[in-house]
């Protein structure tokens, strides 16, 4: 196992990670359908209690993403973390908004009320969602920096990446490709968690409006996901030379990667399968079908692991540059040490574990579905 490896190694951890991640973001679609699933305060209730459960999965996922792209691939960290700030900022102001509303919601005398807190909610299921697949778009069209490695000896100015839009990030959501991966990201959240609520809540009338809605929303989805698809496999991308390290721009890079890859390609397309069953099944099954959330779920995760795994694999520069191209990012020129990644490497190992202990108590949450008489009884722990 040489650094190479080690390298792949963990761009397929932080890929598997950034997967799980947009699955778990069904609980951002969930509030942002708040006022469409609830007609009245107990409805509403039952909705963010569902959800509610499992903000924290989401949340520890997000920072755990975060954590291991900074310990991995620092470069990057400094990059578009130091650089594409306001972007990244208002993404965490959102999951502010999330935790602060989960928490004071239900509190006696609390400052804004509950209807200021279900709006904070709506604004993170929206806003979260949206920006991140706005993000995760910039990854294939590109951004505006610069880096300089040779700064590092600069005793004034020892700044090895310079942002080079004023917008800092903000500039991305004039990309069309960009925000189509946005709307992509923002209609699956909503999509699998209407699954979600079929599955959780144990309520005739809202099981029904949610297969209702999941008509429009999964259509939306479905159209945004595969023109973004089919744009992807069309436009240009950035290859690094294995002997020069110079990159270049190759015609349906992305495209070719899938061809040259035939698991990824595999898993791209069994996902599409798993997550079409889940839908169609909930949709068109007379009697409720109620497991569609797990089929859409793992779906989800082998489709982003795709992306993610094209997106970085085969010698393609994951975070291109628009204004010098030879400052783009792989997952080679940003990397850490060969050390560094070893020892990560050992408490990986951990990573089984972690996901067991989710899976407990993920199964010891959900064990009891939500009901009206439970939100109803007041001794019962609420959001």
């Amino acid at each position: 196992m040489d650094y190479n490896f080690f390298i792949q190694y963990w761009w397929f951890i932080i890929s598997l990670l950034g997967a799980i991640l947009v699955f778990l973001l069904f609980v951002q679609g969930g509030e942002s359908l708040i006022p469409v699933l609830g007609k009245n305060e107990l409805e509403e209730t039952m909705l963010i209690n569902s959800i509610g459960r499992k903000w924290e999965f989401t949340f520890t996922t997000l920072v755990t993403f975060g954590g291991a792209f900074f310990a991995a691939f620092p470069l990057f960290y400094s990059t578009s973390f130091g650089g594409a700030y306001w972007l990244w900022m208002i993404i965490l102001f959102c999951f502010i908004l999330q935790a602060v509303s989960f928490e004071f919601r239900k509190k006696e005398n609390n400052l804004f009320g509950t209807k200021t807190y279900n709006i904070f909610l709506m604004i993170n299921g929206f806003g979260a969602t949206f920006l991140l697949g706005v993000v995760v778009g910039s990854f294939f069209s590109g951004n505006e920096f610069m880096v300089n490695k040779d700064n590092i000896t600069n005793v004034f100015a020892p700044i090895i990446s310079v942002w080079t839009n004023p917008l800092n990030g903000i500039e991305a959501l004039f990309k069309p490709f960009n925000l189509l991966l946005g709307f992509a990201v923002l209609t699956l959240s909503r999509t699998l968690a209407l699954l979600y609520y079929i599955n959780n809540i144990n309520d005739e009338t809202i099981q029904k409006r949610a297969k209702k809605h999941l008509y429009f929303s999964s259509i939306s989805f479905l159209a945004f996901f595969i023109t973004f698809l089919i744009l992807l496999c069309s436009i240009d991308g950035y290859q690094v030379n294995n002997f020069s390290n110079i990159v270049e721009l190759i015609p349906h890079k992305y495209f070719y990667n899938f061809i040259d890859m035939p698991l990824v390609l595999i898993m791209l397309l069994l996902g599409v399968v798993l997550v079409l069953y889940g839908i169609l099944r909930t949709l068109i099954q007379k009697k409720l079908f109620t497991k569609g959330i797990w089929f859409c779920g793992i779906g989800t995760i082998l489709v982003v692991l795709s992306l993610f795994l094209v997106a970085g694999y085969n010698n393609t520069a994951y975070y291109p540059s628009t204004f010098n191209i030879q400052s783009s990012l792989t997952i080679y020129n940003s990397s850490s040490s060969a050390f560094t990644l070893k020892v990560m490497s050992w408490v990986s190992l951990l990573i089984p574990f972690v996901f067991a202990y989710i899976f407990y108590c993920w199964r010891k949450m959900d064990k009891k579905k939500i009901t009206k008489e439970e939100m109803q009884n007041k001794e019962e722990h609420q959001y």
